[in-house]
């Protein structure tokens, strides 16, 4: 019969040396010098004395307890060793696609923005640990994957599915390195998804056009912050957060300069913007408004944040333009266009300016005051 109760665990307390209140078949609880109450299972296996762990009283209840030894008392029944059972259970907890996962996702994030971390990590929690986070990955097979990528492909969202499936790519490649899975599963599905549509940013880059959508952005008669910001959007063509995030630490006025710190980039390395004498003109005017703050375009309802992701393209939309005309990213491509056709500037200071991704990131890293003469010509 049991010995133990709630009430004689409460009452019991710490003596100078550890003791034990004994339950039954082997279940007791070890009160320490401390007051520590820890339960312990002694059993016998293959005729040699074995002890177990089952936590700390009482965040392990009496009941808790007893419902864990009866699970351990019948993997002993069966041939089982329960202590053998629990190290397997950890191991393959360890080894499975959603522990592999996120420790590669936490090694990423030092090569991420913020909203790309938060982006990849909520991609993983939707679509791929719901179906496979605790198998363990060295058993996922090609076609449980595919069925996987298939669940986000079914719901129309094709460019997504090659999204997940690259990011499974990057998990099992990590995987291998660390020794937890032997290849990469992801590349046995080339060409089994459908097709994706490559889709460009909705932009404006005939020069009649521009004229028109520039004046209109003269005109425009918002907030003043959206009404600065709107403005300097085409005068440096970044991207849309890393120009809502910009901070007048950044700024250099009086060299017409705007370095962006690595971290904030896409490719993790410093971007110099050269300021036009309009774009100096815009953030001096600002600058007596929210000169006093850490960002250039703080946000509506607190300082503490900058504006919202959606604050340009609602202007944008407030102008008359649709999405399918123009977006805040749309500023690039139309800068991109019309320098490249222009064919006064040099075609690698132009992507330069435009700090696209480059493939040898070494490089990249010293490179990116790269045809910098040139480039604040172009800016002007």
């Amino acid at each position: 019969m049991p010995r133990l109760t709630d009430t004689v665990i409460k009452q019991a307390k710490p003596r100078a040396k550890p003791y034990k209140l004994f339950d039954k078949q082997g279940l007791f609880l070890l009160i320490k010098p401390t007051g520590v109450k820890l339960w312990r299972f002694r059993y016998r296996f293959n005729k040699k004395e074995k002890l177990i762990a089952f936590g700390k009283y009482p965040h392990t209840t009496l009941k808790q307890a007893r419902s864990e030894q009866a699970d351990a008392l019948e993997l002993i029944a069966s041939g089982v060793d329960p202590s053998a059972n629990r190290k397997a259970t950890k191991a393959t907890s360890e080894n499975s696609f959603q522990a592999v996962a996120l420790e590669w996702h936490q090694n990423q994030c030092g090569r991420w923005v913020e909203t790309y971390q938060s982006k990849i990590k909520r991609r993983m929690e939707k679509d791929l640990f719901p179906f496979i986070g605790n198998r363990p990955i060295n058993e996922i097979t090609p076609p449980e994957l595919l069925a996987v990528l298939r669940k986000i492909e079914d719901r129309g969202a094709i460019d997504l599915a090659h999204r997940a499936k690259a990011t499974c790519g990057q998990i099992f490649r990590y995987g291998v390195a660390t020794g937890r899975c032997e290849r990469d599963t992801s590349a046995d599905l080339k060409g089994a998804l459908k097709a994706a549509i490559v889709k460009h940013h909705a932009s404006i880059t005939e020069p009649l056009e521009i004229g028109a959508l520039l004046r209109a952005i003269d005109g425009y008669r918002g907030f003043p912050v959206t009404r600065a910001a709107f403005k300097l959007a085409p005068l440096t063509f970044i991207r849309p957060g890393e120009l809502r995030h910009a901070e007048w630490s950044e700024f250099d006025l009086e060299q017409s300069e705007w370095r962006i710190p690595g971290p904030k980039m896409k490719m993790k390395v410093v971007h110099i913007v050269p300021l036009s004498t309009q774009a100096v003109a815009i953030l001096e005017e600002i600058q007596q408004l929210t000169g006093g703050g850490k960002y250039v375009f703080p946000g509506a309802r607190s300082a503490a944040r900058p504006m919202s992701e959606n604050t340009i393209n609602g202007a944008l939309r407030r102008l008359g333009y649709t999405k399918e005309q123009m977006t805040g990213h749309g500023f690039r491509s139309m800068a991109s266009t019309r320098l490249n056709e222009s064919q006064k500037w040099n075609s690698d200071a132009i992507e330069r300016q435009l700090a696209h991704d480059e493939r040898n990131k070494v490089r990249a890293a010293y490179n990116y005051a790269e045809h910098l003469p040139e480039r604040v010509k172009m800016m002007q």
